[in-house]
């Protein structure tokens, strides 16, 4: 009894929280399974059309997650965007969770649903999330570029294969979501296998050709916190090659170095600072429109940052 009375005050107060701030709480119908689907939403009171700002939560949060989205409405409204915060079926433990296509769905569902109740400018549409939020920002960006205006991920996921193994090693029970959302352990079968490669971004990430990508990472994550900067490095790597600059790739012996001693080589170190930020820049790398940055802090975002290189994006 206890416990359901908090329960209730929490979302009680959460409702208030979001009524406050000018977030409406929406139902979208999903185009796949019909099922209704929440999201937090905002848009500006304007005769013409703004950009969107698609905002994700983290891997065990879901659309009510308090953190990102104040700072993301705030930003949105001091620039006039409008935005939306989808569920994609909540945290990332469940099939139909965890980049399946039922989520992934959802977040298209959220995009068009902003289009069809407000004026939202097609070529200005973002997208950006951590941690979880930017395992699916990277995802989305692969098996749907032709949505984005640009894509800021942060800290995320690129391999589930890889980060079972990193997390059951280090004793997390990231391990055990990834088996529950594919229906058993890596290895066992080949169909689990095809189910973490499909929820995998590096399997789609060569289809986003041309398209804007901000890729950040902390150096100290996966020591601090639960996903090796590797992933990051990785999914720049491959967005090189698919942009037609395969030189800007790093090498696998840097990659494993940073990731494992926490230190960018000299010859790698970024020695001048070109934009504001939280966070100090330790690396950075360009190749085409996708850029990749390592700085110092462990799993973290900063959606500022995030938001004011979106803006220098548009279609």
């Amino acid at each position: 009894m206890r416990q359901s009375l908090l329960l209730l005050a929490c979302v009680l107060a959460f409702s208030a929280f979001a009524q406050a701030q000018g977030l409406v709480e929406v139902s979208i119908v999903s185009s796949l399974d019909q099922t209704e689907q929440p999201a937090l939403s905002y848009a500006p009171k304007s005769d013409t059309s703004v950009p969107l700002l698609v905002l994700l939560h983290t891997w065990s949060g879901n659309y009510k997650q308090k953190g990102h989205i104040e700072v993301a409405l705030k930003e949105c409204q001091e620039r006039g965007w409008a935005l939306i915060h989808p569920n994609f079926r909540g945290p990332n433990w469940t099939p139909d969770a965890c980049g399946s296509s039922l989520a992934v769905q959802d977040i298209i569902d959220a995009v068009n649903w902003m289009k069809q109740h407000h004026k939202i400018d097609d070529k200005r549409i973002y997208l950006t999330g951590v941690s979880g939020g930017g395992h699916m920002s990277m995802l989305m960006a692969g098996k749907h570029p032709e949505i984005w205006a640009g894509v800021s991920a942060w800290v995320g996921i690129s391999d589930l294969s890889a980060w079972h193994i990193e997390t059951k090693k280090a004793g997390r029970n990231y391990s055990q979501h990834i088996e529950k959302a594919v229906g058993g352990v890596p290895g066992v079968s080949a169909a689990i296998d095809e189910q973490l490669r499909q929820r995998s971004p590096l399997t789609f990430l060569g289809k986003a050709k041309g398209l804007p990508i901000d890729l950040n990472a902390g150096i100290h994550d996966g020591h601090t916190g639960s996903v090796p900067i590797s992933h990051t490095l990785r999914a720049f790597n491959l967005l090189a090659e698919t942009n037609g600059q395969p030189k800007k790739a790093l090498s696998e012996q840097d990659i494993q170095s940073m990731t494992k001693t926490q230190i960018v080589p000299n010859d790698l170190k970024f020695v001048s600072q070109a934009e504001k930020r939280q966070h100090a820049v330790l690396f950075r790398r360009q190749a085409g429109p996708v850029r990749v940055i390592i700085f110092e802090g462990g799993h973290e975002g900063d959606l500022p940052t995030a938001i004011r290189w979106l803006a220098r994006q548009s279609r």
